[in-house]
């Protein structure tokens, strides 16, 4: 169980360890490190130094290249973590303590990640305070920088990464809310005209939305603008700056008609006469056509309506006179659009407001087409074609800025394809997905700026340009292929110039034919224009090749078909026959040599060739048939007996396999030998029937065991599960039912039953009794059931856990220390695993309080006996 303790390496030897005393100094003196000689040993000095390293890495380090014992060196190596001094351990242990080289390494492996992920950290520091200092911030850099991020473990970097982040977010905020304040701005903008101030007001008003632009066009972020709404706010600005003066005296003509039209209003009807009216209304100051305006003519209509039938009669004679003056026809009343038109104006508002620029666009074009034919429109109609038209340059502007956003994203997006490492054949298709996406959106968005397109062509052509020296090289390696195949061709045409001028040699031209073939079909690729010649030429050469070369074999045939016979016809008992087959043979090979057949014709005669010789053989062989029945009989006996043990297996007990091994070894060697063409077939099935009722018997055996070690699985759980009830005072206490659970499990074999049950009945005394002693007492044996598991754990070889790895190192050396002391080898002695058993129960038997850990390493080291078939 503990060979482990006793293995040393090479350099683990100190000298003088060998057990030989050296000349002329008595046994026991001091300083030989002999056990019982009074003076620490080599690794109790150097154990008593690894104590006192107190953490320092330059003393563990010298103790580590300086120590013989590859424990100690270990426990040592836990102090090494500055990567000068682990690569100075690392490189002297290498060869030597491969579990220190290993733990250096891994951290060595640690530190290298941990600065890899440092420097791509600094780098996506440096692209991010890149960003801050580009004028355009994109949401779409900083998802990048996010993803880039997100695959980096640099907590050292975290808060200024953080820091930079925020401030990102901030100016994106920002940039979100100067567009805002430029889209509420133009749309303020674009209604105070129609707001109705006065000029005072509407002048303030124009004024402080001036200075608005004025202040977001200098602030940071200002080229996230839209250069659209720019563009459009300056024309509108500039347009009311314009119509500033026009609107007060627009204001001023209202309000000299308004005044007119109340002092008529309020005159009597009787006094008032149209033609007067009407002269007085025209001398005012002229009137804006807007809503306002409109109003006031409405009420002058209404106000010559209200006038008496004789003063509005030369009102309704006046046209007719006129006419009949002038004697011209009147003028044709305008009726305004037709229905087609109407139809396709309704079509290009749709279009518009689902987005369809290209649609509204070609709508647009027929409109202006149906107006140049001559078609007039009635005002409403032209102010609602004005309107559409203006929101589709509008919705036109955008789509162009956005198209050129888009454009500079996408020559982003070709330049950073030489850095993908991608396929040609990929590549390619990237690129040219690449051109196809830029037509569209030159066909969305309108032509692009001629500075763009260049750029874009010539990342395009950069990033092309390796797939385009790789099919230029594949055109190059098709000529290749051609000109090989050529080469080829002329080959078959001069072999057959040499067959036509009688110089053949058919071993040759046989050679020659099977060589193009395989040469022809290892070419390679070719352009299709040259394949399909060079295959008719080819396959033309080789046919007439092929022709003669197929006549002689014919007649090569029939030779070897003659000596098939005469092998046939060899008598079996003529003391010359072998040395007639071996001529026949030698012949075989020289018709061979000289023209090679077709493989499977060649394959054919051969086999025919080859069955009528060992005919003869085994016929001359037949008088041996007598000595091998012999053989033949003890093979029978001996896979009886194999078979015997094959059948047996399956029912093989550890208290039968025993016997049952020992007459079949009795059995075997008495039977005699067997064929030797089989000897190693009939061995390697007897063996095979041996280690199978082996295994049986094992299998049982270790069913038993774990059958055992499930039972005192359980009662030693409901030991365990009493004694916390003691201890709980709130815990169900019934003895009698405690009782009829333990009378409900199986009774233990092994010795386990009354250890357990004495345990068992200690509890419920207990519980019956003094509780408060009895749990003190549970509470005192924990430590000391906890060392006692561990000492088994390592006497079983089962991992402990790496909580207890210095305490398991420590009871190591211990029981090291102590084995020396005493002599011990490193062998196992007859009653070892008796003394493990008798430990095993000991731990069993102690009452102490478990936790769920101590429990799972219990019920482990239990498993782990029985499978050992303890």
């Amino acid at each position: 169980m503990f060979e482990f303790l006793f293995k040393r390496q090479g350099g683990d030897k100190p000298a003088g360890a060998s057990g030989e005393q050296p000349e002329g100094q008595p046994a026991g003196a001091a300083g030989t490190g002999v056990p019982g000689s009074g003076a620490p040993t080599p690794r109790e000095q150097q154990a008593e130094q690894l104590k006192h390293l107190n953490g320092d890495e330059d003393t563990a380090v010298a103790f580590i290249l300086s120590s013989e014992f590859s424990e100690l060196r270990l426990a040592a190596a836990e102090l090494v973590h500055s990567r000068p001094q682990l690569e100075r351990v690392h490189a002297a242990m290498r060869n030597l303590d491969r579990r220190v080289a290993k733990l250096m390494q891994s951290r060595l492996d640690a530190i290298r990640h941990h600065e890899a992920e440092l420097r791509r950290g600094q780098e996506a520091l440096a692209h991010g305070r890149a960003l801050l200092g580009d004028e355009l911030l994109t949401p779409n850099h900083v998802a990048e920088l996010d993803r880039q991020w997100a695959v980096i473990t640099a907590p050292e970097l975290a808060p200024e990464f953080d820091a930079i982040r925020a401030e990102l977010g901030k100016r994106l905020e920002d940039q979100v809310q100067l567009q805002r304040a430029m889209i509420d701005r133009l749309a303020d903008l674009r209604q105070l005209e129609s707001g109705g101030l006065d000029p005072t007001a509407f002048a303030e008003r124009l004024d402080a939305l001036s200075r608005e632009q004025a202040d977001a066009l200098v602030a940071q972020g200002h080229a996230s603008l839209p250069r659209a709404l720019v563009a459009e706010f300056a024309t509108e600005q500039a347009r009311l700056s314009a119509s500033l003066a026009t609107i007060e005296q627009d204001r001023a003509a209202l309000a000299a008609r308004e005044a007119a039209l109340e002092q008529w209003q309020a005159q009597p009807v009787a006094e008032l006469k149209a033609d007067a009216l009407r002269k007085e209304w025209q001398r005012l100051p002229a009137m804006p056509s807007n809503g306002p305006g409109a109003q006031l003519q409405q009420r002058f209509d209404a106000l010559l309506a209200s006038l008496p039938q004789e003063v509005r009669k030369p009102k309704e004679a006046r046209p007719a006179d006129a006419a009949a003056k002038t004697d011209k026809p009147p003028k044709p009343q305008n009726k305004g659009a037709d229905q087609h038109f109407l139809d396709q104006l309704d079509a290009m508002e749709a279009a518009l407001q689902q987005g369809s620029l290209g649609t509204a666009a070609e709508l647009d074009k027929s409109l202006k087409e149906s107006k140049d034919r001559g078609m007039r429109l009635t005002p409403a109609q032209s102010d609602r074609l004005n309107h559409v038209r203006a929101e589709l340059k509008r919705l036109s502007d955008w789509a162009r800025w956005g198209g050129n956003v888009s454009r500079e994203e996408l020559i982003k997006s070709v330049e950073a394809l030489p850095t993908q490492n991608l396929a040609m054949g990929e590549l390619a298709k990237k690129v040219g997905s690449m051109r196809e996406r830029w037509k569209a959106l030159d066909s969305l968005s309108g032509a692009a700026p001629r500075a763009l397109w260049e750029r874009f062509d010539a990342a395009c052509t950069a990033a092309y340009a390796p797939a385009a020296a790789h099919f230029r090289h594949l055109a190059d390696e098709r000529h290749a292929n051609a000109a090989r195949g050529q080469a080829l061709v002329d080959e078959a045409q001069a072999e057959i110039a040499r067959l036509e001028s009688g110089e053949a040699d058919w071993k040759h031209v046989s050679g020659t034919v099977q060589r193009l073939r395989t040469a022809w079909s290892h070419l390679g690729a070719i352009d299709r224009k040259d394949k399909k010649r060079l295959d008719q030429l080819f396959t033309d050469a080789l046919n007439t090749l092929q022709r003669p070369l197929e006549q002689q074999r014919k007649g090569e045939m029939a030779v070897r078909e003659q000596l098939i016979e005469e092998a046939l016809a060899l008598d079996p008992n003529d003391r010359h026959a072998v040395d007639a087959l071996r001529d026949l043979q030698a012949r075989w090979q020289e018709h061979a040599r000289a023209l090679p057949l077709e493989r499977k014709a060649e394959q054919a005669l051969w086999q025919r060739f080859r069955a009528a010789c060992d005919a003869l053989f085994a016929q001359r062989k037949e008088h041996a048939h007598a000595a091998d029945a012999e053989r033949k009989a003890h093979e029978a006996a001996k896979e009886a007996l194999s078979a015997r043990l094959e059948a047996a297996a399956v029912e093989a007990t550890p208290a039968t396999a025993g016997k049952l091994l020992r007459e079949a070894a009795a059995e075997w060697a008495a039977i005699g030998p067997v064929p030797r063409a089989h000897e190693a077939r009939v061995e390697k099935r007897y063996h095979a029937a041996v280690a199978a009722v082996q295994h049986h018997a094992d299998v049982a055996r270790r069913a038993a065991g774990l059958a055992l070690a499930g039972a005192v699985r359980d009662k030693l759980r409901l030991i365990q599960a009493l004694e916390n009830a003691i201890v709980n005072p709130d815990a169900h206490t019934n003895p009698s039912d405690w009782r009829g659970r333990w009378d409900a499990l199986l009774p233990l074999e092994g010795g386990y039953e009354p250890v357990l049950r004495a345990r068992f009945d200690a509890a419920l005394g207990a519980l019956e009794g003094d509780r408060t002693g009895y749990a003190r007492q549970l509470e005192a044996n924990r430590e000391r059931l906890l060392h006692e598991l561990l000492r088994l754990e390592i006497g079983a070889g089962i991992d402990s856990g790496a909580e207890f790895a210095r305490e398991r190192l420590k009871l190591q050396v211990e029981v090291l220390q102590s084995s020396l002391k005493s002599g011990q080898k490193s062998s196992h002695k007859p009653g070892q695993h008796a003394g493990q058993d008798a430990g095993l129960r000991e731990l069993l038997a102690l009452p102490a309080l478990l936790d769920a850990r101590t429990e799972i390493r219990i019920e482990h080291l239990l498993t782990r006996y029985a499978k050992d078939g303890r």
